[in-house]
């Protein structure tokens, strides 16, 4: 399996529009984190998690590496729905497989109804939409595990597939995920900034998290700027825990 990390960043991205501070005005291109998603390839599928406002700039980026079997959804908030439109080239010849639980695919209906029309205008992106509950479901020969957790009183999902899980936006995870996920291989999970927040784990929060999971290796994404500089904040990271960037591709 390859994980290529198209986006790290929270809802307003890194530089936040507007600020100057340290963070934002880095020169390290560690630093610089457009809103997160990440594109899955294993068992010959291209696997898109979430596809937020800066998906084009994203699947320009990847290259050749950009090509797109399924889309898996964890929520409908703008940041990880608001580049569906830009999905149409992956959709031109057949529609594209959609993910998600039966209120986002609501919420997608709702936000690009053009979509969904009975005759569309010739050209818009074509879907096929798939709901999913807490239960295993297949793309193809690959297993995915849905993973409910909680971004503040929003039920969401993380996703599991072979020896990788992600979660991204929580703020709570029930032990029951928690136990399921135990000695897991790859970790990828939020920490949005160092003081807590409302609805999404801070880094204290995700690193305790982490320690009751014991995976072999940790990627923390949905950073914000005030979680600081990269270089900083790595070296204050337990053994086997990281921050991700923009770019990152790991092998599992």
């Amino acid at each position: 399996m390859e994980v290529i990390f198209l986006g790290t960043g929270t809802s307003t991205g890194v530089p936040q529009i507007g600020c100057n501070c340290a963070t934002c005005t880095s020169t390290d291109a560690r630093d610089k984190r457009l809103r997160t998603s990440v594109l899955v390839k294993t068992g010959g599928k291209n696997l898109l998690i979430d596809c937020g406002p800066d998906f084009r700039t994203q699947a320009l980026n990847a290259g050749e590496k950009m090509q797109i079997d399924a889309v898996l959804v964890t929520h409908s908030h703008y940041d990880h729905v608001g580049g569906f439109d830009d999905l149409r080239p992956f959709c031109a010849q057949n529609p594209l497989a959609v993910f998600a639980r039966k209120d986002v695919l609501t919420d997608l209906k709702d936000r690009i109804p053009y979509c969904f029309k009975e005759h569309p205008y010739p050209g818009v992106p074509s879907f096929e939409l798939h709901e999913i509950s807490d239960y295993k479901f297949n793309i193809g020969d690959i297993e995915i595990q849905p993973l409910p957790v909680w971004h503040y009183r929003l039920l969401i999902n993380g996703y599991r597939i072979g020896k990788m899980a992600y979660i991204t936006d929580a703020k709570t995870i029930d032990d029951s995920v928690i136990e399921s996920l135990k000695g897991i291989d790859t970790l990828i999970i939020n920490a949005l900034r160092i003081k807590p927040h409302m609805s999404h784990m801070s880094l204290a929060e995700s690193l305790a998290i982490v320690k009751q999971i014991s995976p072999t290796r940790t990627f923390l994404i949905h950073i914000s700027h005030d979680m600081g500089l990269h270089a900083n904040v790595s070296q204050i990271l337990p053994a086997g825990v990281c921050l991700a960037y923009d770019g990152l591709t790991i092998t599992i």
